[in-house]
């Protein structure tokens, strides 16, 4: 199986998207957007959600997931990722994509690279991809480290 190079944005015209890709691109847009209603959209609303990443430690249930986002998006840092690198592997009831996210987190002078590796799972509701499962990890200690350091300095 050949990685996809071209990288999903958010941006991608919808169009002609469907399945696991729509999915994709419809977080992506909810997240570079800040939009919270499409990010409560794209994830499932249950408890048995999870997230893990690098600043977040392990999250469970919606609630909690909101709350991240939420800091996300209405904290004073700006926060841009794009996939790529990825591939999708799709069964009849559930998908997952494995790739690396790139962008930069940003806020007043101070600019950090993000490099994350990055899975999510999505599962199928009621005939909608929804996302049940993502996480990340940054390889590099040096950006690791920048990163959190950047984050703590947001109040």
């Amino acid at each position: 199986m050949k990685a996809e190079q071209t990288p999903i944005t958010g941006n991608e015209d919808r169009a002609d998207l469907k399945g696991p890709l729509l999915a994709l691109v419809d977080f992506y847009n909810a997240f570079n957007n800040r939009d919270m209603d499409k990010m409560s959209k794209n994830w499932a609303q249950t408890d048995e959600i999870a997230m893990d990443n690098p600043i977040g430690g392990i999250k469970r249930g919606w609630n909690e997931i909101r709350s991240v986002y939420e800091r996300i998006f209405t904290g004073p840092a700006k926060v841009y990722v794009e996939f790529y690198d990825y591939t999708i592997h799709e069964t009849k009831e559930m998908f997952y994509a494995v790739g690396r996210e790139r962008g930069e987190f940003r806020i007043g002078d101070t600019v950090v690279p993000l490099a994350i590796r990055t899975s999510r799972i999505f599962k199928l509701f009621d005939g909608q991809w929804r996302q049940v499962h993502h996480h990340g990890s940054i390889d590099d200690p040096e950006l690791l480290a920048r990163y959190q350091s950047a984050v703590k300095g947001v109040k």
